[in-house]
């Protein structure tokens, strides 16, 4: 129960650019993880983030998979999950979040919710997550602090109590004044070090002294409004998702980051219970389940191996212990379960729920897999899209077939895209959410696998999955559709219509075959 109660797992998630990585990185460095924080784009600093370990990620300063870091601090066992902020890898980070217990959301202070903010809140809406909000970048001219809650409540849906306040932003920042401890931050700008804190109180002339009096009347004001408008701070509230508590703070300058550490480790939940088709799993269960959320081809370039990211979900998980593989009915054993540090990994003897280990794939595993004890679970809810851009994938050199195969398999099994064969023509269609996905897939291709490949246009509209109780009604549209049939990596038969239009004439036409549009069903 103690490691249980030790355990705090959560993702930062945000639109790209609001300093989700950056933060990430901050907070490596105060659990003493790293000595010196790098940078995302700098030109000066030459160490790149941590997080950011994929050569594709350091060249153009954006994340494009989820990273997994742990670190210890104060007591407490901490697990980052570190996503893609980017539209289009939104998948990984959807997955990302059925795996943690809570999520820290940063919002950019001069741009407010972005499109990309929106959509991830729903997901956690949906499932209930507790969420904080870190507004970043205050040491640049941005809105009122005011008009950014209001939006917050307004876009996110959600009520919010600020815990910490700023005084003035921009090139007239000052610090912030931390309202769960009652003390002001002082705010001198630096990227490595971390600033001092004083304790002051509000109605002190000490307080003049320190921040001037124009600003301390003002901030004198902000507070009284804060306790007049909002109501107080219930961890109850915030642990049923109905509350989010805001942080204000500059991640580039290290600044306002501890206090929404140590506030975080104290009020976020220890791991929680998951809940199965079959029922729900406690972490207090003395008998091991997990299930594998993400699967990453290449973590070192020098082995081509991938690793599946297994999240614990309860008992205790034992090196060499035999664990039953549910989908394939098999027992398992791992020799060499690993923690990690992005791309740095470790052996470990064991693991609690919350944790998130990683375990060697020779191909035994798909996303969504459940290993328990000996119990038939299923862990469900990791959804995948229907791909709405379409290219089919050529070989460039017949020499390299091979390699191509192989690579198109394994990135394949990391969920970033879709693989569909046309039965038609017997050629290769990849479908992803977003332009992006082809220009990562032909850069790791080249890169890891060493394999040329070259795109070309395939104008269709969307692929839904299909199915039937009826199996003459499915083999008439079978044929009557045959140039659009494909089959996907399971042997399932895929629809790839080429226009709305005719999508919607086929479900007219044949009212009795269901049309999906996830892979799940």
């Amino acid at each position: 129960m103690n490691e249980i109660e030790r355990r705090r797992t959560f993702a930062i998630v945000s639109h790209p650019d609001a300093g989700k990585t950056t933060l990430t990185e901050k907070l490596l460095l105060f659990g003493g993880q790293i000595q010196v924080a790098g940078a995302v784009k700098s030109n000066k600093i030459k160490k790149t983030a941590t997080s950011d370990w994929m050569d594709i990620e350091k060249q153009r300063g954006i994340s494009v998979s989820t990273s997994v870091m742990e670190f210890d601090y104060k007591d407490y066992k901490v697990n980052i999950l570190d996503t893609p902020g980017h539209q289009d890898f939104a998948e990984d980070t959807f997955r990302t979040l059925t795996a943690v217990d809570s999520v820290i959301i940063v919002i950019d202070s001069a741009k407010g919710v972005e499109a990309q903010t929106r959509k991830l809140m729903t997901v956690c809406r949906m499932r209930k997550t507790p969420v904080i909000v870190f507004i970043n970048k205050m040491d640049r001219e941005g809105r009122d602090p005011f008009d950014l809650l209001d939006e917050v409540e307004e876009e996110l849906q959600i009520s919010v109590r600020p815990l910490s306040w700023p005084i003035n932003q921009g090139q007239r920042f000052k610090g912030v004044y931390n309202i769960y401890e009652q003390k002001l931050n002082l705010f001198t700008p630096s990227k490595q070090t971390v600033t001092e804190k004083v304790e002051v109180d509000i109605n002190s002339a000490q307080l003049d002294e320190q921040v001037g009096e124009s600003d301390a009347a003002k901030l004198r004001e902000d507070l009284e409004l804060v306790d007049g408008v909002y109501s107080e701070f219930n961890v109850e509230d915030y642990l049923a998702g109905e509350l989010a508590p805001v942080f204000f703070g500059s991640a580039l300058n290290n600044f306002g980051v501890q206090e929404l550490l140590d506030c975080f480790v104290e009020i976020a939940p220890s791991p929680r219970s998951t809940k199965a088709e079959e029922r729900d799993v406690k972490p207090e269960e003395p008998k091991f389940t997990g299930f594998i959320f993400k699967i990453t081809a290449n973590i070192d370039p020098n082995h081509r191996s991938c690793t599946a990211f297994c999240k614990v979900c309860s008992g205790k998980f034992v090196r060499n212990a035999p664990y039953l593989h549910v989908r394939q009915g098999k027992t398992v054993r791992f020799s060499s379960p690993t923690q990690f540090m992005a791309q740095r990994k470790s052996t470990i003897e064991e693991a609690y729920p919350g944790d998130i280990i990683g375990l060697p794939d020779n191909g035994i595993f798909k996303i969504g897999d459940t290993l328990t004890e000996g119990e038939l679970l299923h862990f469900r809810g990791l959804p995948s899209f229907s791909p709405e851009m379409f290219k089919y994938i050529e070989n460039a050199d017949p020499m390299k077939t091979k390699q191509l195969n192989k690579g198109i398999e394994q990135l394949m099994d990391e969920g970033v895209a879709q693989l569909f064969v046309n039965q038609f023509n017997n050629r290769k269609i990849i479908g992803t959410v977003g332009q992006l996905q082809f220009e990562v897939i032909q850069y790791r291709l080249e890169n890891e696998y060493n394999a040329l490949c070259k795109w070309e246009p395939a104008n269709l509209y969307k692929a839904c999955w299909i199915e039937s109780d009826d199996e003459q009604l499915l083999d008439n549209f079978k044929k009557r559709k045959y140039q659009y049939m494909a089959k996907d990596r399971e042997g399932r038969d895929v629809f790839l219509a080429d226009s709305n239009y005719v999508l919607q004439m086929a479900q007219h036409d044949f009212e009795h075959i269901k049309f999906h549009f996830t892979s799940e069903f």
